[in-house]
């Protein structure tokens, strides 16, 4: 009885820690799932391609959210852990916010509402076409940190020399080859000299005392021949200096100066490939091309309130940053409000390209009705740091180029009844501008 009595304890015990064991391990579990949900849902804000959602963002977002900062619309960096923290809002809302903001709003939802309030009102753009996963890889790319901006120079800006333009024959290769037939000349004078000494000698001639040997200076005082030269030479030499200075009066080849507000042509015409005639859009149809407004800048930089470009050593990411401030100073537009204050300044831009009064040019009859690219006279601005004047802008070039410039009459109704006429009297086939008047004074000339 008392052995019956232990091998029953004994069972019960077993049994017992059986049971333990087991409800031991039915709560590991439950809390490894409750863990793994949590961390699931701590997660939810990396699900998605952030490069995708880059694309998305762009496309659909900038135009009024920064990540950073706050523009049309709010901030949007960690903007789903923010909602959530702040607000209690999961990604539901949040779908349901960028589909359709406006049904949100008619729904009473607080948050909608104050958002709506605080923003003048301004609905945002219903995006029903976004599905979960572009929402999902949007809000990826929105919870990335933000990463510094690569180091740059110290912002100074450097002038890089500009080569200039071959116009023919130097001015040292003509003094060179003048030099040169003044000693062939002395030269050969000196043997016709010599040869007539030794020709007297061979002939038992005796030279006449005012033939005899002087001292070379005293000869060459003398001799009027060689004054004459002389004289000619140095009177001609005396001209090609005078006239070569009073030339180069008003040429401004390679004049770059250094503007109030740093413009990269660089940047905007050639990295971003901003078409010439948007910012200087009367070259069309004026005879000037006109300094830019700033509210055309202003058009874009109301967004681009930073620099995300390449940096260099000599242009830094914060100079470029600094002359972008420079602007909003300028026009009086507050970044932080996001509005004009009304003090706005004029910027003192410094002319660079300039001709005389008494010459007529007119823009849009060369880039109209011409056909003429930008470059072909200010040369390649898409490349230019600091614009500088390409080309010399001399009358003579000017003339070199009406020369051998055809004239483009395809498709010009404009040119067809004159080009007929003028290309049966020159007997060509295609017309350059000389050839169509384009050398007449009363062309250029007031």
């Amino acid at each position: 009885m008392k052995k019956s009595y232990q091998r029953l304890e004994v069972n019960l015990t077993n049994n017992m820690k059986q049971v333990i064991h087991r409800n031991l391990s039915k709560n590991i579990l439950r809390f490894g799932l409750i863990i793994l949900l949590a961390f699931t849902t701590s997660l939810s804000a990396q699900d998605g391609d952030p490069a995708k959602g880059k694309s998305l963002f762009n496309a659909n977002c900038a135009a009024c959210h920064k990540l950073d900062k706050k523009m049309t619309g709010p901030a949007l960096r960690n903007v789903e852990q923010r909602l959530a923290d702040e607000q209690g809002l999961d990604r539901d809302w949040i779908y349901a916010w960028i589909r359709n903001s406006s049904a949100v709003i008619k729904s009473g939802d607080a948050y909608a509402n104050k958002i709506y309030e605080e923003y003048n009102k301004a609905a945002m753009t219903a995006f029903p076409q976004l599905s979960d996963e572009d929402i999902d890889n949007i809000l990826a790319y929105t919870a990335q940190e933000k990463t510094p901006p690569p180091s740059g120079g110290n912002g100074n800006v450097t002038v890089n020399p500009v080569e200039p333009i071959d116009q023919g024959i130097s001015n040292e290769i003509i003094l060179g080859a003048l030099a040169i037939l003044f000693i062939l000349l002395a030269a050969g004078l000196y043997l016709v000299n010599k040869t007539l000494r030794r020709f007297a000698a061979a002939q038992n001639i005796e030279l006449p005392e005012a033939t005899k040997r002087k001292p070379l200076w005293k000869a060459f005082v003398e001799n009027q021949f060689l004054m004459l030269v002389v004289a000619i030479f140095f009177l001609l030499s005396s001209a090609y200096f005078v006239y070569g200075y009073l030339m180069q009066i008003d040429i401004n080849q390679g004049y770059q100066p250094v503007q109030p507000i740093h413009f990269s042509h660089k940047i905007h015409a050639g990295d971003n490939g901003i078409d010439c005639k948007y910012c200087h859009s009367s070259a069309r149809v004026s005879k000037t091309s006109g300094i830019p407004s700033l509210n055309v800048c202003m058009n874009c930089h109301k967004s681009i309130y930073e620099y995300n470009g390449e940096t260099t050593a000599e242009h830094s990411k914060e100079f470029y940053d600094g002359e972008i401030q420079k602007l909003y100073a300028a026009v009086g537009w507050s970044d932080s409000e996001q509005k004009y204050t009304g003090e706005s300044k004029p910027v003192k831009w410094v002319r660079i390209h300039n001709l005389p009064d008494f010459v007529y040019f007119n823009h849009s009859q060369h880039v109209s009705v011409g056909g003429q690219e930008c470059q072909t006279c200010h040369g390649p601005v898409e490349e230019m740091e600091v614009l500088y004047q390409h080309a010399p802008l001399t009358m003579g070039w000017c003339i070199d180029c009406h020369r051998t410039t055809n004239v483009k009459v395809e498709d010009n109704e404009y040119y067809e009844k004159i080009h007929a006429e003028l290309s049966k009297k020159y007997g060509v086939e295609k017309l350059t501008v000389a050839e169509m008047g384009g050398l007449e004074c009363g062309k250029c000339h007031y």
